[in-house]
Parts: structure tokens; sequence; C-alpha cells
């Protein structure tokens, strides 16, 4: 059984800070990528950042310059650093990963439960 399981996140002025980190657990062969997606109130889920197995990073243009992807491959955990927040960044962001459990002959895609971050301005 794969989890990930996200912490951080909370409050912040607008202008602030916050970071966020995702640790998969479970049976894992391969993880190919793992990444974060936002979802505001009443908009769609979007991409926000990637991290692939080879290093490859992606960043949502609305993002660029203001957060960070980092991943520890032994701990099976990525990070979500954001500077510069504001309102807009406001909605619950989800950890995703895409992974090979042990055991299974192909990958497929998980998501965290998601955890809050509010932007005040």
């Amino acid at each position: 059984q794969v989890q990930l399981v996200e912490s951080g996140g909370g409050l912040v002025q607008a202008g602030g800070s916050l970071s966020v980190s995702c640790e998969a657990s479970g049976s894992i062969f391969r993880i190919n990528a793992m990444g974060w997606y936002r979802q505001a109130p009443g908009k769609q889920r979007e991409v926000v950042a990637t991290h692939t197995s080879s290093g490859a990073t992606f960043y949502a243009d609305s993002v660029k310059g203001r957060f960070t992807i980092s991943r520890d491959s032994a701990k099976n955990t990525v990070y979500l650093q954001m500077n510069s927040l504001q309102p807009e960044d406001t909605a619950v962001y989800y950890c995703n990963a895409d992974l090979k459990p042990g055991g299974s002959s192909w990958s497929r895609t998980y998501w965290g439960q998601g955890t809050q971050v509010t932007v005040s301005s």
C-alpha cells in the first residue's frame, strides 16, 4: 500500500514564505516523478511544479522565480519552498507521484490528501 503524506502549509501574509513536504511510503519499486498541484476554490486543479527522477524540473509560469521544488530520493520525499507568496497562491496543495509499486508490472499515479496554504493580503 503506497501512501503520500504531506506536511507543512498554513497561513502566511502576502510576501511571506512557506514550505510543504511530501513523503511517499509503502512498497515502492521506483519513483519516476513527484510534484505538486494546487486547487483554489471554484477552480480546476493545476500543476505547480514537478521533479523527475533524472532531476528535470518544471514550474508553472505563475510560480517561476518564487517557488522551488526539490527532492530527496533516499527519503522518497519532495519539497516545495514557496517565497513571495501572494493571495492568488491560496489553495489546497496536493502532492503527486508517478511510481511503480513493488510487485507491480506498471507505474501509476498517486495523490496526497492535500494541505491548505492560505495567503492573506
